[in-house]
């Protein structure tokens, strides 16, 4: 057989492994990589490769190695210099070299956002030690937020209230940071009224939307998302020219999962971007005719998307954590949750596969539809509750 592209996927978990699948069906040969073995995405692909991604030799040598068409990066964990090398050596890197390592790093994406392209953030400063998270708080003022500069899943974000608190931040961004750069964004508290995130995608025939979707965090982690969130026009088409900007200064095709505060009198503020498949958006792979793992795999195989729909009036996930550290366990209450599926309403599990759990570890998530996005929400939170973890 011929393959239709050679894939590098530059990380394997749950969301590397939907959009493996999707590639694959699409009649892609992946080769998944990541820092352990049986990553959620290895245990689909074709094959595999274990190496710290943080190692620019061993990244380096597995490109040489598979001489892939595209290079795929789905966690922010890596030796972005060596994409640009690369590239620059005719490499195809997804959405591109410069996309991925300014989006890595929330100082460098951030800059652009407010700076290049003057789209709407919080305030913010930048904090190499603690008197400088000091000198940043004393101009913005409090309530503030701190987090890494480089990081994912939320750790190591801190909302700060009070002064005494600050010091405790400051140590909880720099030791759950990623990379070896001991930096922090300092930035003003939003008091928003709701977040969304925008899947954005860039073709080769323009850029597409999918509908808006909500979503809540706890410890700055999704826990669950729903679609279409409920926003005005005005605020709904602000976002989308804010995202729209963004996306065409950062080049290439793919999905991009951008974020947005949006506040009470409606005011849209950019808050990150992610150039791959967005965490809350595992609900459109119950909600849309093409979720967006689907849908990143068309734009960066450059093949059309004649059209983005919704399948139900509303849709939601919720996310199924691990509350320990475990090697032996399995899932219980599948059964249960799948047969809520009634009265016009759908459920879905979807289990990632990680061979080890960890507390407030993300090991799956349970999907829904329904008339209203109230009901998808309650429907997948229940669904959620009934397939627990077991440990052994």
């Amino acid at each position: 057989m011929i393959f239709t592209k050679k894939i590098l996927l530059l990380g394997s978990g749950e969301l590397g492994r939907e959009f493996a699948i999707s590639t694959k069906r699409l009649g892609a040969y992946v080769i998944a990589c990541d820092s352990y073995a049986a990553a959620p995405a290895m245990q689909v692909a074709d094959a595999c490769e274990v190496f710290s991604m943080l190692d620019g030799d061993d990244l380096r040598a597995a490109i040489e190695k598979h001489q892939p068409d595209l290079i795929v990066p789905e966690v922010e964990a890596i030796r972005t210099e060596i994409l640009a090398d690369v590239e620059a050596a005719g490499f195809k890197v997804v959405p591109s070299a410069r996309a991925t390592q300014l989006t890595m790093n929330r100082d460098a994406i951030r800059d652009v956002a407010a700076k290049d392209l003057h789209l709407t953030t919080s305030r913010y400063h930048y904090a190499e030690n603690f008197s400088e998270v000091q000198a940043a708080a004393d101009d913005i003022g409090l309530p503030l937020v701190i987090k890494p500069v480089m990081s994912s899943s939320g750790k190591g974000q801190s909302k700060v209230d009070s002064p005494e608190e600050l010091e405790a931040a400051w140590n909880d961004a720099v030791d759950n940071m990623r990379g070896d750069r001991a930096r922090v964004i300092v930035e003003q508290f939003v008091d928003f009224a709701y977040e969304i995130t925008l899947l954005t995608i860039r073709t080769q025939q323009g850029i597409l939307f999918c509908p808006p979707i909500g979503h809540r965090q706890e410890r700055g982690d999704y826990q669950e998302s729903w679609q279409p969130a409920e926003m005005s026009e005005d605020a709904l088409l602000s976002a989308q020219n804010m995202a729209r900007k963004i996306v065409d200064n950062l080049g290439g095709n793919g999905l991009f999962g951008v974020e947005f505060f949006v506040t009470k009198d409606g005011t849209v503020i950019f808050s990150e971007l992610s150039p791959r498949p967005h965490d809350t958006g595992m609900v459109t792979l119950i909600g849309q005719n093409l979720s967006e793992f689907d849908l990143h795999a068309r734009a960066i195989m450059g093949l059309p998307i004649p059209r983005i729909g919704l399948t139900a009036p509303a849709s939601a996930s919720a996310v199924i954590l691990a509350d320990r550290d475990s090697e032996q366990f399995r899932f219980t209450g599948i059964a249960d949750a799948l047969a809520m599926s009634k009265d016009g309403a759908e459920v879905d599990i979807r289990i990632f596969g990680k061979p080890v759990t960890r507390p407030y570890r993300r090991m799956a998530v349970a999907l829904a539809t329904a008339p209203t996005t109230d009901a998808a929400r309650s429907l997948a939170k229940k669904a959620a509750d009934a397939a627990g973890i077991e440990y052994l």
